[in-house]
């Protein structure tokens, strides 16, 4: 027997059959119970073990009276034969997982406000009934998350449609409108205002959404209708949490949507200022591509969106 290339089993023709009957003649050290354990006659098993043997030019079985037991090549191929065939097995298995949605890979990129409020809730219930799949999760402004929906950063997203995007490349289903709302310290002066005016909250330091954003855009307009400018000093930033983090430590004054206020943050450290009416924007919505195919998981945990948004539209 010479030394087997690298592509040996193509060489000798080597079966998934092959490797079935390797680990039944181990099982029976028989030939006559190993072909019935597979459904073959014994002339046949015999023939598929006798060929391959030939091919591979040493014996893998010893013969004997009694039956047949595997030598140290036969041993080899047996182990390695059950390895191929629990990988082939596992292999299925995550198959089945995969297309009903219960494993994979579900890319999710979100406002922040429809993190806090419905994809959280949405995840944790979907954990429950698939546990198998992983969801990953990125918090951004519409713009940034409607153009990685199109590279193909995401598989959905949570967002608005910005000026500048083509409707007609997006499914949009309205979720809901989010209230903005001007936030200090309860430490900051202005928290002991009744109602500050814009043009109060104007003399201090400011932490926005960056410039074209969505958000940064209603407070534009607010400020030009009032006819004043925006602060001296504006620190720009996608992050509400590196938003707050400066009206927590400082007295600066940002804008944040009332339920990531309400929701992850100490009442006992943040001071909602009152304004004289409701400050809404753009609703944002569950946002996929036109025509995408999308996996059983993605399905899935958009589906579980869906009945959140029905359960929340009844209540």
């Amino acid at each position: 027997m010479g030394t087997l290339a690298k592509d040996w089993f193509s060489r000798v023709r080597l079966k998934l059959r092959h490797l079935e009957l390797f680990i039944a003649l181990d099982e029976q050290r028989n030939l006559h119970r190993a072909a019935a354990q597979l459904g073959i006659s014994q002339p046949a098993a015999s023939k598929l073990l006798g060929e391959l043997e030939e091919r591979l030019g040493t014996a893998l079985f010893e013969r004997h009276s009694r039956g047949l037991t595997p030598n140290w090549y036969g041993e080899l191929m047996v182990r390695r034969a059950r390895s191929v065939l629990d990988e082939l097995g596992q292999a299925g298995e995550e198959f089945n997982a995969l297309q009903t949605g219960h494993t994979g890979l579900v890319r999710v990129g979100t406002v922040m406000a429809a993190a806090v409020s419905l994809l959280t809730r949405a995840v944790e219930r979907l954990h429950s009934e698939r546990p198998g799949l992983h969801v990953s999760i990125n918090v951004d402004v519409s713009h940034q998350l409607i153009q990685g929906l199109l590279d193909g950063d995401y598989d959905f997203v949570l967002s608005r449609i910005p000026a500048g995007f083509s409707g007609e490349h997006f499914v949009f289903e309205e979720i809901g409108e989010e209230e903005i709302c001007f936030v200090c310290s309860v430490r900051h002066p202005l928290a002991q205002a009744s109602a500050p005016n814009l043009k109060a909250l104007s003399q201090w330091p400011w932490a926005l959404q960056p410039r074209g954003s969505l958000m940064r855009q209603r407070v534009e307009e607010l400020m030009h209708r009032e006819r004043l400018e925006l602060p001296c000093w504006v620190v720009d930033t996608p992050d509400p949490m590196v938003s707050l983090a400066l009206v927590d430590n400082s007295e600066f004054i940002t804008v944040a949507t009332r339920d990531v206020i309400e929701r992850l943050f100490d009442p006992a450290r943040f001071h909602i200022l009152p304004y004289p009416r409701r400050l809404g924007i753009q609703p944002y919505g569950l946002v996929s591509l036109r025509h995408q195919r999308l996996s059983p998981g993605t399905g899935a945990l958009m589906s579980t969106l869906r009945k959140l948004m029905r359960e929340a539209s009844v209540s």
